[in-house]
């Protein structure tokens, strides 16, 4: 029982500081303006680009070249 209060009284302290830090994130982040949001969001993921990329702005000689391909037949 005395490890239960325990263990129940570090959960209570953890949870109280992730509270703090979410608050203070928050804080920040309505600091930071709009257009700092969208570069954060783009650059999560260790320098990845996260944006769905324009399926229109794809090169259209591949495609061309995969049609008449496929018209050979």
């Amino acid at each position: 029982m005395a490890e239960n209060e325990r263990l129940r009284k570090k959960a209570e302290l953890l949870n109280q500081e992730n509270q703090q830090l979410l608050s203070e994130l928050k804080h920040r982040l309505s600091q930071a303006g709009p257009s700092n949001n969208n570069n954060n969001n783009n650059n999560n993921g260790g320098g990845k680009n996260n944006s769905i990329p324009d399926l229109n702005l794809t090169n259209c000689s591949s495609s061309k070249n995969a049609s008449s391909k496929s018209k050979k037949k």
